[in-house]
C-alpha cells in the first residue's frame, strides 16, 4: 500500500496554496492571540468537566460492573445494568460506612488530639528534664523546639477556626454544583451501560481518521497503558484496605491511642508505592510520641512488621505483575513524578512509566531486530516477518 498521505503531499494546484497560504495565517493568529484562545478553551473545559468526572467515575467502577456481570451474572443478556446498579450500591455503602463510622471517630481524634495537646507537650518536655538532669545529657534545644511546636499548633488552631465560614462556604458551593454532581453521576452510568458501543465507535474513528497500522499500533498502546492502570490502581487500593484493616486490628489489640485515625491514614498513604508507608508512618509516630513514648516504640515495631509482611506477601499476591518494572524504576518514577506534579504524580507515576517502560522495550527490540542482532550484539538469522510495530 503505497498510497500518498496528505502531509507528504507537494502543494500543486493553487487551490492547495491557498490552503497553505491560509493555514499558515491562522496559525499566526492563533499564536498572536493565544491568551484568548486559551481562555476561551477553559470555559469549554469547564462546560465539560461534568463529563471528565463521568469518565473518572465509570473508570474507577468499571472493575466492579465487569467482576459483577461476569462472575454473578455469567454475561446473561439484559444482565450488565444490574451489574451497574449493584456496583453503585456497593460504592455508595462503602461511603456510608465511611462516613458514618470512620469520619466521626477521625473528628474525634483530631480534637481530642487538639485539646490534649498543650499536655502532651508539657508531659514530653517533663521527659526530657528528668533525662537532662538524671544523665546529664544537653537537651535544651529539643525543650525550645516543643515550645515551638505549641505555639504553631495554637497558630493553626486559630486559623482553622477562623477558615471554618469559607470551609462551610466551599461546601455550599459544592451542593450548589448539584446540577454538575448529577450530570457526572449519570454521565458514568452512560458510559458504563453503553461502554462496548463507545468503544466501538471510538475504534472506528481512529481507523478512520488515522493510517491503518497507526490506529492498530495506537489502539494496542491505550489498551496496554489501561491494562497497567487498572491492575495496578485496583490491586493497591485492595493491598493498601487491607493494611488499613490489619493496622487498626492490631492498633486495638495492642491498645494504642487513636487506632482509627492512625490506620486510616496509614491506609491512605499505603497508595503511594516504596515512599507511602514512611509517609504514614512518621507523623504517626510523632502523634504518639506526645502520648507515650512506649507506644510510639511498640508502633515502629508493628509498622515494620506489617510492612514486611505487606512487602512479601500480600501486595505481590494482590499487585502480581501488574507493574512489571524493578523497584529502582518504581522508585526513579516516584521521584519524578512527586517532583513534577506532586502527590498525584507520586501515585499516577508507577503505571504510566511501566506503559513508557514497556514501549521503549518494544522500540529496542524492534530496533535491534530491523538490525538483525541480539540484546548482546550477536547477529541473529531469521526469516523475514512481517511485524506490526508502534514504530514503523
Amino acid at each position: 500500500m503505497n498510497e500518498k498521505h496528505i502531509w507528504s503531499k507537494r502543494p500543486e494546484s493553487m487551490l492547495d496554496w491557498f490552503c497553505v497560504v491560509g493555514a499558515c495565517i491562522a496559525f499566526y493568529l492563533l499564536l498572536n492571540n493565544l491568551g484568548y484562545f486559551l481562555g476561551r478553551i477553559g470555559i469549554f473545559i469547564n462546560i465539560l468537566s461534568p463529563f471528565a468526572g463521568g469518565i473518572v467515575i465509570a473508570y474507577i467502577l468499571d472493575p466492579m460492573v465487569k467482576f459483577f456481570y461476569v462472575k454473578l451474572f455469567k454475561e446473561k443478556k439484559g444482565t450488565r445494568g444490574f451489574a451497574i446498579l449493584l456496583a453503585y450500591a456497593v460504592a455508595i455503602l462503602l461511603l456510608v460506612l465511611l462516613g458514618w463510622l470512620v469520619v466521626p471517630q477521625i473528628v474525634n481524634s483530631i480534637g481530642m488530639l487538639f485539646t490534649n495537646f498543650p499536655s502532651y507537650i508539657q508531659g514530653v518536655q517533663e521527659m526530657l528534664l528528668y533525662v537532662q538532669s538524671e544523665y546529664g545529657i544537653d537537651l535544651q534545644q529539643a525543650t525550645k523546639m516543643l515550645d515551638d511546636s505549641e505555639a504553631m499548633v495554637k497558630e493553626i488552631y486559630a486559623m482553622a477556626t477562623n477558615a471554618m465560614p469559607q470551609i462551610v462556604a466551599s461546601i455550599g458551593s459544592v451542593a450548589s454544583n448539584f446540577v454538575a454532581i448529577f450530570t457526572s453521576i449519570a454521565a458514568s452510568i452512560y458510559m458504563l451501560a453503553d461502554k462496548n458501543h463507545l468503544l466501538h465507535q471510538l475504534r472506528t474513528l481512529a481507523h478512520a481518521f488515522l493510517p491503518e497500522k497507526v490506529a492498530s499500533n495506537t489502539l494496542r498502546i491505550c489498551h496496554y497503558a489501561n491494562v497497567n492502570f487498572t491492575g495496578f490502581f485496583v490491586g493497591k487500593i485492595i493491598d493498601s484496605a487491607i493494611i488499613g484493616v490489619i493496622t487498626f486490628v492490631a492498633m486495638t489489640i495492642l491498645r494504642l491511642d487513636f487506632a482509627v485515625l492512625i490506620s486510616v491514614f496509614i491506609g491512605i498513604t499505603n497508595i503511594i508505592p516504596v515512599f507511602g508507608p514512611f509517609i504514614g508512618a512518621i507523623p504517626s509516630v510523632f502523634i504518639l510520641l506526645l502520648i507515650d513514648p512506649l507506644q510510639a516504640v511498640i508502633f515502629c515495631v508493628l509498622i515494620l512488621i506489617i510492612q514486611q509482611v505487606d512487602g512479601n506477601f500480600i501486595g505481590p499476591k494482590i499487585l502480581g505483575s501488574s507493574i512489571g518494572i524493578s523497584a529502582l524504576w518504581i522508585l526513579f518514577s516516584i521521584v519524578v513524578g512527586g517532583d513534577l506534579f506532586g502527590i498525584v504524580g507520586m501515585v499516577v507515576g508507577v503505571p504510566v512509566f511501566a506503559t513508557l517502560y514497556g514501549l521503549a522495550q518494544e522500540f529496542v527490540h524492534y530496533t535491534l531486530d530491523k538490525r538483525g542482532i541480539d540484546s548482546d550484539g550477536n547477529p541473529v538469522e531469521h526469516e523475514a516477518e512481517d511485524t506490526e510495530n508502534v514504530f514503523e
